[in-house]
């Protein structure tokens, strides 16, 4: 597995498959006297030749971590943030100050709106970023760089500003969420932890809420976990659906480390153990009367699952055991169907108020469709559609350089590209959300960051997408979104509750965002607008723009 292999040209390639926590496969260029030198290339990381065998016997030779080992989440990049860092590293750019923005192009489902999430997160990784000392002989293993800025790795910490909007805050593509200003280096290393904590929450939220739409008023909770791409998946998924409205979650290590209620009963093989389903129910009630939620479909919904729950519920009853919290669940079959069959034969046994959860492959689009067929559904326990969010799993937030210091200013910088939905929005902005008089949000608004805004007076503005019209702001109102958050590393804002984030998503979807933005199908567009003179600055530097 390390032999080498003939390149038809003048280089000679090997192949090193070093087999850490088993997934890197490094391909590992053979150099000449003349090329002996660390550098990079999308296909293949160079090296010199008498360094491999050390360099590789020096890592076979460390402790393989497990998931129960700490871990330092500052690893968690992808190696060309590194060989960029040490690249300006050795260019002496290690404190040239660059902004960069986080945005992303299109909203998931073909939604009006996206939930923003992860916040937190990356707060907290921003503040405690640093190297173990076990990590830099890891990359001292790589033989990529030199002991001068392995040096500089122990030492490091993010001292940069950050802006970003409030977390769970209702956000648009292509407006800024998150900027950072940092020194270069340190502006570099961050993305890949950016964008991993967004891009996830961003999504499980936004998806959350428009299964809560779906729900119309019904609870609703994860039971995504075993689903979910892998355990931190299901926890931070489980943070994220909470943001965006969902009552709970079965997940314990969720419920611990973030305080949102956790929920559950049985599973079918709690009846399948006990003789039969009647005695199953019987010893389930008997432990947790006052938790009593059947799993009714293990052999037959109608025939045994709903008549043997009822004559548990009688019995409780018969005893004088308060029923307070119980019911059925159903996770199979024709929900709707089943769930109206249900609903009559308890309410003809007396049992009006005992609930009927529904789980299984639920999502916002089978959901009202149960509901337009008149289940009769209390609450919706919702797993592998909402914890990965199925029908369109990829965020697809970027990180943008977007200005570069210049002799003591930030010079805009913008990509340019010829599909038109890829070119940036260059320089340091401001964001604002533009309201009528009644307090509906009627767009966003980009200017540049230091631009005054004055709605007192009709504000002209200019519509990127039909620049020709000439319109105005009117009567209207602005609240910034950007705020900074993080000050030279350390953090500036306090930490608030899910609950609170929870009350501030449903006050906007309530009170601000217009309910045509919201409907599945062909939601309303919201609009991006930008100041006239921003507006100018980015024309300005698409025509002079230099191809050489």
């Amino acid at each position: 597995n390390h032999g080498y292999h003939r390149n038809p040209g003048n280089v000679n390639f090997f192949t090193a498959s070093l087999d850490f926590y088993n997934t890197n496969i490094f391909r590992i260029a053979k150099l000449s006297a003349a090329q002996q030198f660390v550098g990079i290339n999308i296909s293949y990381v160079q090296v010199r030749k008498e360094d491999i065998h050390f360099g590789y016997q020096r890592w076979k030779a460390r402790k393989k971590m497990t998931q129960f080992e700490s871990r330092n989440i500052t690893m968690m990049m992808d190696l060309y943030e590194m060989t960029m860092a040490y690249g300006y590293f050795k260019e002496n750019d290690t404190e040239k100050k660059v902004a960069f923005d986080v945005f992303y192009r299109r909203n998931p489902d073909g939604g009006g709106f996206s939930i923003f999430a992860g916040l937190e997160q990356v707060i907290e990784y921003l503040e405690n970023m640093h190297f173990e000392d076990e990590d830099v002989e890891y990359f001292r293993s790589l033989n990529l760089f030199d002991e001068d800025f392995l040096a500089y790795l122990k030492n490091f910490r993010f001292n940069g500003d950050v802006y970003a909007f409030e977390e769970g805050t209702i956000m648009y593509p292509n407006e800024p969420v998150v900027t950072v200003v940092a020194p270069l280096i340190e502006a570099q290393l961050v993305e890949t932890a950016i964008l991993a904590q967004i891009n996830h929450q961003s999504l499980i939220a936004t998806k959350a809420r428009r299964i809560v739409k779906a729900a119309a008023g019904r609870g609703v909770s994860d039971f995504g976990a075993r689903r979910a791409h892998n355990m931190d998946a299901a926890i931070y998924g489980a943070r994220a659906s909470y943001i965006g409205g969902v009552n709970g979650t079965a997940t314990v290590s969720a419920g611990q480390m973030f305080g949102i209620p956790v929920g559950g009963t049985h599973a079918h093989s709690w009846v399948m153990e006990h003789s039969d389903e009647l005695t199953a129910f019987r010893s389930y009630a008997k432990v947790f009367p006052n938790n009593c939620t059947l799993l009714v479909d293990t052999y037959d919904v109608l025939k045994s699952g709903v008549p043997n729950a009822i004559k548990v519920f009688q019995e409780m009853k018969d005893a004088g055991i308060p029923l307070t919290r119980y019911g059925i669940r159903l996770d199979s079959g024709d929900l709707a169907y089943l769930s109206r069959k249900a609903r009559k034969m308890l309410d003809k046994a007396g049992f009006t108020d005992a609930k009927i959860v529904v789980s299984n492959s639920l999502d916002e689009y089978t959901i009202t469709s149960i509901l337009s067929q008149g289940g009769c559904i209390d609450s919706f326990g919702v797993g592998e559609r909402m914890i990965t969010a199925k029908t369109d799993p990829v965020f697809g937030a970027v990180y943008k350089i977007c200005a570069v210091e210049e002799n003591g200013k930030f010079a805009p910088r913008i990509k340019v590209s010829e599909t038109v939905e890829k070119i940036t929005n260059p320089g340091l902005k401001s964001v604002y959300r533009v309201y009528d008089e009644e307090g509906h949000a009627v767009s966003d608004l980009i200017t540049g960051f230091d631009e005054k805004v004055d709605f007192s007076t009709p504000y002209r503005y200019v519509d990127p997408e039909k620049p020709w019209k000439n319109r105005s702001y009117e009567n209207c109102t602005a609240k910034p979104l950007l705020h900074k958050v993080i000050e030279g590393g350390k953090r500036l804002t306090k930490t608030k509750t899910l609950q609170e984030l929870q009350a501030y998503v449903k006050k906007q979807l309530d009170n601000e965002i217009w309910e045509e933005e919201q409907r599945f199908e062909n939601p309303h567009k919201h609009y991006i607008d930008m100041s006239p003179d921003y507006y100018e600055m980015k024309m300005s530097m698409l025509h002079n723009i230099r191809t050489v």
